[in-house]
């Protein structure tokens, strides 16, 4: 894969999210956040992806379906427009402001940004349990050359 940090990469894609992974797995920084062990979905404009995080990595993207959010410990819904206006936001300041962090989303959007297809809160909770490495996840699209459908 060419440097994703140079190339255009079109969001939401697989492609997109598969550099961000890419990114932090060689990423000193995001391993000693400690060990994240989720699940984790991703709602886009009509887009389901669902990525995979293992001990110290992002182990797996792929582009799923609403079927697929039953497996994941919770899923981050926005519109195109709010993940656009995130990562906006996160280029423009090297990371996330406090008003565009996860957790103000999930606070400040009416219903939240985080839920959970199956109800179980145990799983649910999984979101706020690894909220710091998801957070360093998403500031690493700063570096990212993010172009909007």
């Amino acid at each position: 894969m060419s440097d994703p940090a140079t190339t255009s990469l079109k969001f939401p894609s697989v492609e997109w999210f598969q550099a961000l992974r890419e990114l932090v797995n060689k990423d000193e920084e995001f391993r000693r956040l400690g060990s994240i062990d989720a699940v984790m979905g991703i709602k886009a404009g009509g887009r389901v992806f669902v990525i995979t995080f293992e001990a110290f990595e992002c182990t797996e993207v792929k582009e799923g379906t609403e079927y697929d959010l039953i497996d994941a410990d919770f899923y981050l819904e926005m519109t195109v427009e709010q993940w656009q206006e995130l990562l906006i936001n996160t280029r423009e300041n090297n990371g996330a402001d406090l008003s565009h962090t996860l957790n103000t989303l999930d606070l400040t959007i009416q219903g939240g940004i985080s839920d959970n297809a199956t109800g179980d809160q145990l799983r649910a909770d999984v979101f706020f349990r690894v909220n710091q490495s998801l957070q360093h996840f998403f500031d690493s699209s700063a570096r990212l050359e993010t172009v909007f459908e």
